[in-house]
């Protein structure tokens, strides 16, 4: 069966169009379909140019492979965490506030982790951001969770952005705010200022460097005594079931 191209189809439609008006077709409408059809042609190569342009680009750039993982601990000293300072494993998750599957795990499967690894004090859990590009309120809504995280109250951000995911226009933030109880004026300015992208845009980086693309995606590892840096040894991919983190937690907490 012949692959017609949608380009290709508007072509060719207007050359059998062309064809069925035979001798009904006056000269200046068949030089203006001839010219409608060059048009369509020169239009359908400066796509290809740009697919074949694409396309080199994304094979000249560097990717790291999808089972990448750090070869050196990664430092987490200045990102945001709940549990035990002490804690043996360290559970860093990926993750962007406008995502429908990040939400899912928020709901489902976040609070048994907390409960049965967070709370205990087995398991330190940092949030690290991946707002990905497509979800243009994600960002922002980042900066917002670090923004209230300046009046010691990230993590009630985070968990009020995720119990909110259609709302995260820019005014709908400040709102959330208000329902905190965070000083409006100070969380606007931060807001405003930008404060806490640099911050985002590493977390987005260090992501990349290790192969991670999508949200949610977590990296499983021990923390070092001393630096507190953890050496990772495992990535989750994807809003996994409880269970599937179950099993690597209690392998590396069962690790000598």
């Amino acid at each position: 069966m012949m692959r017609v191209l949608p380009g290709s189809a508007v072509l060719l439609g207007l050359v059998l169009g062309a064809s069925s008006l035979g001798q009904g077709q006056t000269p200046a409408a068949d030089d203006q379909m001839k010219k409608d059809i060059e048009a369509l042609k020169e239009g359908q190569k400066a796509i290809q140019k740009d697919l074949e342009e694409i396309k080199r680009l994304l094979q000249a750039r560097p990717v790291a492979a999808a089972d990448a993982l750090p070869k050196d601990p990664i430092s987490i000293a200045s990102e945001p965490f709940k549990g035990s300072g002490t804690a043996k494993v360290a559970l860093i998750e990926f993750s962007d506030y406008q995502c429908p599957f990040c939400g899912r795990y928020v709901k489902e499967t976040l609070p048994q982790i907390r409960s049965d690894y967070v709370e205990t004090g087995k398991v330190k859990y940092v949030f690290r951001d991946l707002p990905l590009s497509f979800h243009k309120q994600a960002f922002k809504a980042a900066e917002a969770a670090h923004c209230a995280g300046e009046e010691g109250k990230f993590w009630e951000m985070h968990d009020l952005l995720y119990a909110n995911q259609t709302a995260l226009a820019p005014e709908q933030l400040s709102a959330h705010a208000k329902s905190l109880g965070l000083n409006e004026a100070a969380f606007q300015q931060c807001l405003d200022s930008g404060k806490f992208a640099a911050a985002i845009n590493k977390d987005i980086a260090d992501a990349g460097a290790v192969g991670i693309s999508g949200t949610p995606s977590f990296l499983l590892g021990v923390v070092q005594p001393g630096d507190g840096r953890v050496k990772v040894v495992k990535k989750l991919v994807g809003a996994k079931p409880y269970a599937e983190f179950k099993a690597a937690v209690d392998g590396l907490l069962a690790a000598p």
